[in-house]
């Protein structure tokens, strides 16, 4: 990520108490909206029709409300996703990721708006993808409203079929340095601000992804306060809800990922609270066993992250039958590594030194997980990696050590059985959410 232009100071802000946020009414989307010292076209389209805010934007709610219905049409739910990680959702998994599985949603890796913004003449290297990646959506960065509308509007004629915002990234870089991901969650206001700006330039639907509290600032009702603050002051009606709160107390991303405790019952009190959006659940979920148990107590969709990256075959493989109700693909992993192979080939040095072969061949290291000699390949690959300049001539040299057992067998059905870790955390529910009317603050 290049943060070399994301400095705004959102350290201090915090986030609003119940019932703190701004009310008026709406037009359609490419009008101007007045925030204040924010009033560019470039950011609302280029009418110079003026609007005004109001408490859950009537057209601008019905506007999204039929993007999303259009795209449930052609990608219907349970919605399956994989979620956006820094260095490995790129286009190479994201192909092979593909090669396994048709119906599951993709995300790219988080990419910042600055970087897109000041690589106007290098954006394949960054947003080009193959068309056989839809459903995809475009994860962007950072803290300032004109970058993300520049970066949206240099987005959008790639197609992608839903932009989305990281309000959920801890790392020291991006939450700390670069002042945005989960540290947005601080400042729920400039959320609103930032995903009308982005739904003002990209003809698809919004949504965020965030925690579900930051440091102190974790209670139930703290999180109400910024889902209700940026669904009712934006076009937002999609949110992806990492069950866990952020610690930005220098601990890493990774022990971010398993010291806070997962809260599952705030992601269903927001099924509960907010019947009109729509929710994705996030967070140490790690087989398609669970993610049905999921969607049995009502998850709208579903996001996996490192199990679906570290294990590709048995939860991607198994998405398209086990949540889509699919009929079961007999497409083996000798398959999937001949048509890999056409695409990596085909992609190595393409900007100058990169990829290189060990760059394509990464998101192929977890597909033989569990699996026979996988630690034997395993080794053989990265011996390879030394003089191989062929996917092609590292796959001959190296899958030798793969029985054909296991090269040749179809994907397997999901074992049966469920888990009640979701039935527990309904039955842990925090108390109903209310906005106090008495303290809205009028704009």
């Amino acid at each position: 990520v290049d943060t070399r232009a994301a400095n705004a100071g959102l350290g201090g802000k915090k986030m609003k108490s119940a019932g703190h946020c701004l009310i008026a009414s709406i037009t359609p989307f490419h009008s101007v909206i007045r925030f204040g010292r924010f009033s560019s076209n470039l950011f609302y389209g280029s009418s110079s029709k003026p609007r005004t805010l109001c408490a859950y934007h009537q057209s601008s709610k019905l506007h999204s409300a039929s993007l999303m219905a259009v795209a449930a049409e052609r990608y219907p739910p349970p919605w399956f996703s994989v979620a956006p990680m820094m260095d490995w959702t790129d286009n190479h998994y994201r192909t092979l990721a593909r090669l396994i599985s048709k119906k599951a949603w993709l995300y790219t890796e988080m990419i910042a708006a600055e970087t897109i913004v000041y690589q106007t003449g290098n954006l394949d290297r960054f947003l080009a993808y193959g068309p056989e990646q839809h459903p995809i959506v475009l994860q962007i960065g950072g803290n300032k409203l004109e970058n993300l509308a520049k970066a949206t509007q240099l987005a959008t004629p790639y197609g992608y079929d839903e932009i989305n915002l990281n309000c959920g990234c801890p790392s020291p870089k991006v939450a700390g340095h670069g002042c945005f991901g989960v540290r947005l969650m601080l400042d729920p206001k400039f959320v609103a601000e930032a995903m009308s700006v982005i739904a003002a330039n990209t003809n698809v639907p919004v949504s965020v992804k965030c925690r579900i509290g930051v440091d102190d600032h974790d209670s139930y009702n703290e999180l109400c306060d910024f889902i209700y603050e940026v669904s009712s002051q934006s076009p937002t009606r999609h949110f992806i809800i990492h069950s866990r709160k952020a610690l930005l107390n220098g601990i890493s991303p990774a022990d971010n990922r398993k010291i806070p405790p997962l809260k599952y019952e705030y992601y269903y009190a927001l099924l509960r609270d907010f019947p009109d959006l729509q929710f994705t659940i996030n967070g140490g979920i790690t087989s398609i066993e669970e993610v049905n148990a999921a969607c049995t107590e009502g998850a709208h969709g579903v996001m996996v992250g490192r199990a679906a990256y570290g294990n590709p075959w048995q939860i991607l493989g198994l998405v398209d039958s086990a949540v889509y109700g699919a009929p079961l693909r007999s497409i083996t992993r000798r398959q999937v590594l001949e048509q890999y192979q056409v695409y990596g080939d085909s992609v190595l040095r393409i900007y100058g030194p990169r990829p290189t072969v060990r760059e394509v061949v990464r998101p192929l290291l977890g597909l033989f997980h569990a699996e026979p000699r996988n630690v034997v390949w395993k080794r053989a690959v990265d011996a390879a990696f030394r003089h191989c300049t062929t996917i092609k001539s590292l796959f001959e040299e190296t899958l030798g050590e793969i029985p054909d057992e296991v090269l040749d067998a179809p994907i397997t059905e999901v074992p049966s059985g469920s888990t009640d870790t979701f039935i527990k955390a309904k039955s842990l529910l925090p108390p109903p959410y209310t906005v106090n009317e008495e303290e809205l603050l009028y704009a």
